[in-house]
């Protein structure tokens, strides 16, 4: 079975031979720990490839991502960095004042003169499964643009402005989308960050009002073009799993150690396929192998019955040790639990 046959499967729920495998790797353990990485990424071969794409230059970015220091975003938002290979935070929102917004314009070079001419044949020439990254995520985009606790309290009131602010992120968002779905990619991802450690940052229905229109848009669009929906959110997201749900999302990775993981799969096993993840907070960085191995069987236990509907992924941050990840991926590759579960009761009786 190929890789891209096996992820094909297991959001099918079509019985893949295997949970395919998806390391997210962040900047800064490519940066310091790059042999490393290449380690685990040779044992434990991605299913998943990006396709070739090259995006137009902005005409606002300046310095560099992820090194420590100050640079400027492609919509002009200004980022401080104080450890290498994270993101950093904005410091300086260009629409911290709603006057600056008359005269701001979304960054259309970086559309305008993108290249995908090299992209539906990288696609071709993979048997991996090929997913395209995209810069959607218009709450993360608005927060960027407004600084967070003015985009709260802008939620909180809802002054036009916001509405207007939202409807042209969302317009360039929906342009990008036009260019990734006449590809040949066979998903397309997008994302917000929407909880905090045990509830959604607004109320549910709040949200509902104001970003799941966009986010429908988006999935309509990716589902006309014949490609799967894959949606990233960090948070305890439990109250708006069913909208996802709802609008076509096919694939989504999520902070399950946030929610009740075992309720999260009585509840929806079977009805979108669960991207990953193993605990980032704790268990990766600071929990020892065994526990590893404990919280993948448990991810197993509550969400994988052998026909699909789960990704073997987790997160690598700078400060995770090698060996937990290692086990992880390890792990993954045990045989089912449902399997073990045979062999050990035609062993008893």
């Amino acid at each position: 079975m190929t890789s891209r046959e096996r992820v094909k499967r297991t959001l099918d729920f079509q019985y893949p031979d295997r949970a395919p495998r998806d390391l997210w790797a962040l900047a800064g353990v490519g940066m310091l720990r790059k042999a490393e990485l290449e380690e685990v990424q040779q044992r434990f071969p991605s299913d998943f490839c990006g396709p070739r794409v090259r995006y137009g230059t902005s005409k606002r970015a300046r310095g560099t991502p992820a090194e420590v220091g100050e640079y400027v975003d492609e919509w002009g938002c200004v980022w401080n960095v104080a450890e290498i290979g994270v993101c950093g935070e904005v410091k300086q929102p260009p629409l911290e004042d709603w006057s600056a917004l008359a005269h701001f314009t979304p960054p259309w070079e970086i559309l305008n003169e993108a290249d995908f001419s090299q992209t539906n044949e990288s696609c071709a020439k993979t048997d991996k499964f090929v997913k395209a990254g995209t810069g959607v995520r218009p709450f993360e985009r608005m927060q960027f643009l407004r600084g967070s606790e003015n985009l709260f309290l802008d939620l909180a009131y809802l002054p036009k402005e916001l509405l207007l602010l939202r409807d042209m992120v969302h317009e360039y968002f929906v342009r990008e989308l036009e260019l990734w779905v006449k590809t040949d990619v066979e998903a397309i991802g997008f994302m917000d960050d929407w909880g905090a450690q045990s509830s959604l940052l607004i109320s549910p229905d709040l949200w509902r009002q104001i970003y799941k229109p966009l986010y429908a848009d988006y999935c309509s669009m990716i589902k006309k073009a014949g490609k799967y929906v894959f949606f990233h959110s960090d948070g305890h997201i439990r109250a708006i799993i069913p909208d996802l749900i709802e609008i076509g999302v096919d694939a989504m990775n999520s902070q399950l150690f946030c929610m009740d993981i075992e309720e999260i799969g009585r509840s929806f096993k079977g009805k979108i396929t669960f991207w990953g993840e193993i605990c980032r907070q704790r268990l990766l960085p600071f929990g020892t192998v065994d526990e590893v191995r404990a919280a993948v069987r448990r991810v197993r236990r509550a969400l994988d019955e052998g026909k699909g509907g789960v990704i073997a992924q987790c997160e690598w941050g700078i400060r995770d040790p090698k060996e937990n990840i290692e086990a992880v991926f390890e792990t993954w590759s045990e045989d089912h639990p449902a399997s073990v579960t045979a062999r050990l009761s035609t062993t008893t009786s």
